[in-house]
């Protein structure tokens, strides 16, 4: 897990850019759990990078590996194929409404 969240952030730093008028966020898929940088410019494309895919399919996992990475990134994370599912530990929703990705 460790590991994992090393190589994150690794590729975030080279990913992440200040720039004005752009929006930046992270994209989690509940495919195999895929996680993916994606930003967009005020009037412009949406770009998406894919970070890394997680090789643990389990969701409690899942749940403490983004516990840690929250403290360090404080990036909005937004779940695609989550819904109606729950977080082991604290058994809150993860995604209540399907977006339009699905």
């Amino acid at each position: 897990m460790n590991s994992d969240i090393e190589i994150i952030k690794g590729r975030l730093t080279l990913l992440f850019k200040r720039r004005p008028q752009t929006r930046y966020w992270l994209m989690l898929t509940n495919d195999t759990y895929n996680l993916f940088f994606n930003n967009q410019r005020a009037n412009e494309r949406l770009q998406s990078v894919p970070l890394h895919k997680l090789a643990n399919y389990d969701l409690a996992n899942l749940e403490k590996l983004l516990k840690a990475l929250r403290q360090d990134i404080k990036l909005t994370i937004e779940f695609v194929g989550f819904t109606g599912e729950r977080w082991p530990a604290s058994q809150k929703l993860i995604q209540r409404k399907r977006v339009p990705l699905e």
